[in-house]
């Protein structure tokens, strides 16, 4: 089966193609990616989406699926809109 990974981050931007077995998980299409590795941060500081939306690592994938890597929120979006809509600056 065909995947996708895929990273943003500063230091550089990456997406590569994996032919996985089937019932393989999203754990599994990062590790074979390396995207980790350069990274340079660790596993458990991270969370993982397809295609936008929030995957546990367990979660099985199906050929064409595209994994993102992403880091945590700093700030609730939503808490951000409020708090500047109320005159604040927003959350730093």
């Amino acid at each position: 089966m065909r995947v996708e990974v895929a990273w943003v981050g500063d230091a550089f931007s990456a997406c590569v193609a994996l032919d996985l077995a089937r019932g393989a998980r999203v754990a599994d299409a990062v590790a074979a990616s390396r995207l980790l590795e350069r990274v340079g941060l660790p596993a458990e500081e991270l969370a993982y989406a397809v295609f936008g939306r929030t995957a546990a690592a367990d979660r099985p994938l199906a050929d064409g699926d595209r994994v993102e890597i992403t880091r945590p929120l700093v700030a609730d979006p939503a808490t951000r809109r409020r708090c500047l809509a109320k005159g604040g600056r927003g959350l730093r």
